[in-house]
């Protein structure tokens, strides 16, 4: 963006100021001429951005100025006597301010003044911080993050008063100019990984971000094809503290209730806060519980259809696994039928009013369930099973490694079908190897089980108590690593 420096004429500030931010053409652009002390001022703000009783008391304070209360540095005097707010700041590009006010804060340009005075009394419409529906916990704080990012700073430096946490400030965005926020604790944190994201966010280069965190994502993972994610998202405060305080890097983004937590492994994936809100022995019950319904949701089904198809592969006391009635279609076909129905009722269930969910869930269990058993489109194991592997698809708090547990089992299924015994193996192997070369931030995705280490995996897997988990994660290099 061009540097436009203020002109020496007032008249011409201001008429710089109408073009550029378009007030004939649009009602809520609002530009106040008004005279105070003797001098011309105009007040440029978005209607419905500022906070109203703010302005208006400044204002009044404003009138009651004389001509000589503003002699002989009206900037000075302005600035440090006659507008008593808090956040109050000056700007010598037209540009900038601009673009400063369609963000919000109010610009006051005051004639014979070199510097226009920027009045951050913004507001923004916004939601109360209520309990994410993701990461719901039965014991533990009902706040979450919502769409302004100064609402969710505040609430993650509500739990971490520590003195090195910092928030560097970012815009992102040719037009969108969205504020970004990047959180890390200075005394933990590895000073590569904050450069590395600090040079990242700085080298974005596109129009917007409509999409918010998902699009800085495709930006600073560069895996664009990679069903697994490589960061991860939350909605609690006290779960985006406790990442903060191993060593991890936040990144806020005005707009989104999600931040994203980096790096993050696939095991993070996995976790939830109710393990913590726990004893650590039904913490550790939980998370095991947790794995299981993750990695059955994943083989379940290519092994059934599997047995069925070979049921010499079964011991005896197992032969009862498989259908007793084969259906009308093939039972590969049957399985992607139900794949395909189970996302057409997900995608439903989200554009349908509340009111109206459990009418949709009714239909979906006798229409979708009974009667296609009843007419013998699918067998009734089918339905079992699949209705399995679904649970398990929600059973962890990250909606996108669950949509990437959806498409490796969809791949698994195929292969399986194609090539029997030798398609699940090599499926399953594939699946393996591809995760174990992954990485997030040059740091191995499957740490610490590839490359294994012991104690850090012992801690994935069991939830350790507090007083004793007195480390933090070893792949993020923390400057402290005790805490």
């Amino acid at each position: 963006m061009e540097e436009q420096l203020l002109f020496d004429n007032y008249e011409k500030n201001v008429s710089y100021m109408r073009e550029r931010l378009g007030v004939d053409e649009s009602f809520d652009m609002i530009h106040l001429d008004l005279v105070y002390a003797g001098r011309g001022m105009s007040l440029f703000l978005v209607d419905g951005f500022v906070k109203d009783e703010i302005l208006h008391y400044l204002m009044k304070l404003l009138s009651r100025l004389d001509k000589e209360q503003l002699d002989p540095d009206p900037l000075e005097q302005l600035l440090k006597t006659h507008l008593p707010y808090v956040e109050l700041d000056e700007q010598k590009d037209l540009n900038k301010a601009a673009d400063n006010v369609l963000a919000g804060p109010t610009a006051l340009l005051v004639e014979g003044v070199d510097k226009i005075i920027m009045i951050d009394a913004r507001t923004y419409p916004v939601r109360g911080p209520k309990e994410p529906d993701l990461e719901r916990v039965v014991r533990g704080s009902r706040d979450g993050f919502v769409e302004t990012i100064v609402f969710n700073t505040a609430l993650t430096r509500r739990r971490v008063r520590d003195r090195s946490l910092r928030m560097e400030y970012l815009k992102i965005g040719r037009r969108s100019q969205t504020d970004v926020c990047l959180c890390y604790l200075k005394d933990i944190a590895e000073t590569d990984r904050i450069e590395h994201l600090q040079r990242v966010l700085q080298e974005i280069d596109t129009d917007a971000l409509p999409m918010a965190e998902k699009t800085i994502e495709e930006y600073i993972s560069g895996q664009h094809w990679n069903p697994y994610p490589v960061v991860r998202y939350t909605e609690r405060p006290d779960t985006a503290a406790a990442h903060l305080y191993e060593g991890h890097i936040l990144i806020i983004i005005d707009g989104s209730p999600s931040v994203m937590i980096t790096p993050a492994t696939f095991w993070h994936h996995l976790q939830h806060a109710e393990e913590y809100r726990q004893k650590p022995l039904v913490g550790a019950y939980l998370r095991w519980v947790r794995f299981f319904a993750f990695f059955a949701s994943i083989f379940i089904l290519p092994l059934y259809f599997l047995v069925s198809k070979q049921p010499v592969l079964l011991p005896e006391n197992l032969s009862f696994i498989g259908p007793s009635e084969a259906g009308t279609i093939p039972l590969i076909v049957q399985f992607l039928i139900a794949e395909v129905g189970i996302d057409m009722l997900r995608m439903a269930a989200i554009h349908t009013p509340s009111s109206l969910g459990t009418a949709l869930g009714l239909v979906a269990a006798i229409l979708i369930g009974q009667v296609a058993v009843d007419v013998g489109l699918f067998s009734s194991e089918v339905v079992l099973y699949l209705a399995l592997a679904a649970i398990g698809t929600f059973a962890t708090p990250s909606y996108e490694i669950g949509l990437a547990d959806r498409i490796s089992r969809l791949a698994l299924l195929l292969v399986t079908g194609l090539f029997g015994v030798k398609g699940y193996v090599i499926g399953v192997t594939f699946w393996l190897l591809y995760l174990s070369h992954m990485q997030t931030f040059k740091t191995p995705y499957l740490w610490p089980f590839m490359p294994f280490s012991w104690k850090p995996l012992r801690d994935v897997l069991i939830r350790s108590p507090i007083p004793l988990k007195n480390r933090r994660p070893a792949f993020l290099h923390p400057k402290d690593p005790d805490r």
